[in-house]
């Protein structure tokens, strides 16, 4: 048998509601989401619940929990206290519709404003190459199940309501980070954009929402102040604000290397160094202003993302001592890396 347990949850719509108490039988090793189905099921059925995975995978269960957004089906009770009340509110940031469910359709409206992945025009599907750094650099991003815990939390719009129309919020910054990335992305300048469109400014990196991210994404650290030094760069920086005063795209190809102004001449390769001065296969040229000027920061290169370490192209699958991956489970003394892979490859072959 269970336990009773003291819970305060949030009842009512869009026209007002309340806090009320319930104890609530508690089993070991249950989360908040098992008491809240327990609570439809034995004294509150009409309690409103969004909840899908119960995983931790669909972000549809999200709350706030003694004042903490939070997943429901990933906070477990144990980390309460027996003789603690727990209180279960709804989003605050987002407009209740009923009980612990809240109207999040400013995400998607935010999601709609955000220009897609743009792949060359010169490239059909099945041409496109991409180096595993360049993978590696945007997949962090990709973890995110769009609980909007993190626009839950972002202080520019929980507590301000007016700052809605022109801030994206975090969720959509990782995501122009991710594209802003991405060395196939033809899209125009995602920085310009995040800064101009979708209220990068606003942000002033308290790192709440990476706090709250149940990924652990570091959305602060990885995507939003890399951006928005890219963007100081582009807007403050004196030899950019110079170099775009100087060269425009016509002029690049007679322009005599200056490394004052931070034109740098080609370098070669030493012997077995991959040639990282030559640009993807498919690359796109860096964009201009209206005024055909060029960023300083972008002539060496054609394009916007910083060519890979590992050279033009790579032949794949790699040889198995060039992978990073790790089978704890067949670790053994005296063993190379290359001989575990090898194993693994060998045993467990994908499918």
């Amino acid at each position: 048998m269970g336990t009773k347990r003291n819970f305060r949850v949030w009842r009512g719509d869009a026209s007002g509601g309340e806090l009320r108490d319930f104890q609530v039988e508690v089993n070991e090793g249950e989360v908040v989401l098992d008491v809240i189905h327990r609570l439809q099921a034995t004294q509150t059925p009409d309690l409103a619940c969004r909840w899908n995975c119960k995983a931790g995978k669909c972000g549809s269960c999200s709350m706030e929990i003694n004042g903490m957004p939070r997943l429901g089906c990933m906070t477990r009770m144990s980390t309460f206290t027996e003789d603690e009340t727990v209180t279960i509110t709804p989003l605050r940031t987002f407009p209740v519709i009923r009980d612990l469910v809240t109207d999040v359709s400013f995400n998607y409206d935010k999601a709609r404003e955000t220009p897609a992945f743009a792949p060359p025009p010169s490239l059909a599907p099945g041409e496109y190459r991409m180096q595993q750094v360049d993978v590696e650099r945007s997949q962090e991003f990709r973890k995110c199940i769009e609980c909007f815990l993190c626009q839950n939390t972002c202080h520019v719009i929980r507590d301000h309501e007016e700052n809605k129309p022109p801030f994206s919020g975090p969720r959509f910054f990782i995501r122009a980070a991710e594209l802003d990335m991405h060395p196939l992305d033809s899209q125009a300048d995602r920085k310009e954009h995040a800064q101009a469109s979708m209220g990068l400014g606003f942000c002033n990196i308290t790192k709440c929402c990476t706090e709250v991210c149940p990924e652990h994404i570091k959305i602060t650290d990885n995507a939003i102040i890399p951006m928005k030094e890219r963007v100081v760069d582009r807007r403050y920086d004196p030899l950019v604000w110079l170099g775009r005063k100087i060269f425009r795209r016509d002029q690049l190809e007679d322009a005599a290397p200056d490394p004052a102004l931070g034109v740098l001449p080609p370098r070669e390769p030493a012997p077995g160094e991959p040639d990282r001065q030559r640009p993807h296969r498919g690359a796109q040229a860096a964009a201009t202003d209206d005024r055909g000027h060029l960023p300083l920061t972008e002539l060496t290169f054609e394009n916007q993302a910083a060519p890979s370490p590992f050279g033009d192209d790579v032949t794949f699958p790699l040889p198995v001592e060039d992978l990073n991956y790790h089978h704890p489970a067949r670790d053994r003394p005296g063993r190379t890396p290359a001989e575990a892979i090898s194993e693994v490859v060998r045993d467990e072959p994908l499918h």
